[in-house]
């Protein structure tokens, strides 16, 4: 009987220190949150067979608030008195962790008003990129060329706090089908109007491809956005520089892994004609002064 009362009030000693030991609790629930989301990111990339990245980057966020969450429920108490005991210096940390309430509030903006999803294309200040994942700290970007489109290879890590300042551009449509300019600046002794209608008629070559896509495509992008925007037939332009210089300017809706490759075949078309017509010209400039 006795050993056994013993062994009762051994139990509810061992029971009352460890709850009273806020440490081992908090160590505890660390290491219980990060198992659980290794565990369940390791099963979403098992299981899933379409795009991983957003259900883990929801899984790693939530499990993240979560833990802040229990480690503020169990020390709440050395927290509070914590703070009475420093309320003149309140001003100075506050001052001192600006940046990082500045993350949070930017990383709650981006989960209130949702300006953008895992796997978008996005321009943040001067920073463009895929988004590949947030967290309450920052942005992660994979960086892309906004001139060819294609990925640098580089990853641009973006406080949420910038998120706050910044303009932030949804380019989402631009991973399929972009509105792709470019201008060729030539000297004034060709009138590049005398051949303008072949230039046309090799855009519309290049662009016939994908015509009907196109067409739907820009619809799509007219819809959802509420807007009317130029294509999907390719447009040019004539214009002059500063200087005098003439400029052929050329709008092309086209899908984004065909801009580059139309671009260098209108190039060449171009010079090719300015050079016949400048050799014409110059022939007819020889016969009448002989």
């Amino acid at each position: 009987m006795i050993d056994s009362l013993n062994t009762t009030f051994n139990l509810t000693q061992v029971t009352e220190w460890f709850f009273n030991n806020k440490l081992m609790i908090t160590t505890l629930v660390i290491a219980f949150v990060f198992i659980t989301k290794h565990l369940i990111v390791r099963l979403i990339k098992k299981k899933s067979k379409q795009d991983k990245r957003p259900k883990i980057n929801m899984v790693n966020n939530i499990f993240t608030l979560l833990m802040i969450i229990a480690i503020f429920n169990i020390w709440s108490e050395e927290i509070q008195k914590f703070a009475f005991s420093i309320a003149a210096f309140i001003v100075a940390i506050v001052l001192a962790t600006r940046e990082f309430i500045q993350c949070f509030i930017g990383f709650v903006y981006i989960l209130s008003s949702r300006p953008f999803r895992i796997g978008d294309w996005v321009q943040v200040g001067n920073y463009y990129g895929e988004v590949h994942s947030t967290d309450w700290a920052k942005l992660t970007l994979l960086e892309v060329d906004k001139d060819d489109y294609q990925y640098t290879g580089k990853t641009l890590y973006v406080p949420n706090s910038q998120l706050i300042t910044s303009v932030i551009k949804n380019l989402n449509f631009l991973k399929r089908y972009a509105m792709h300019h470019f201008t060729i600046v030539r000297d004034c002794s060709v009138n590049p109007f005398d051949f303008i209608d072949e230039l046309q008629l090799k855009a519309h070559e290049y662009c016939d491809d994908f015509r009907d896509v196109a067409i739907r495509y820009n619809q799509l992008i007219e819809n959802r956005l509420e807007i009317n925007i130029a294509g999907p037939e390719p447009h040019i332009q004539v214009a002059t520089s500063e200087i005098g210089d003439t400029q052929v300017i050329f709008t092309i809706f086209c899908p984004t892994e065909k801009a580059l490759r139309i671009e260098q075949q209108l190039t060449s078309d171009f010079m090719t004609l300015w050079f016949e017509h400048k050799a014409i010209k110059s022939n007819r400039e020889k016969r009448i002064k002989g």
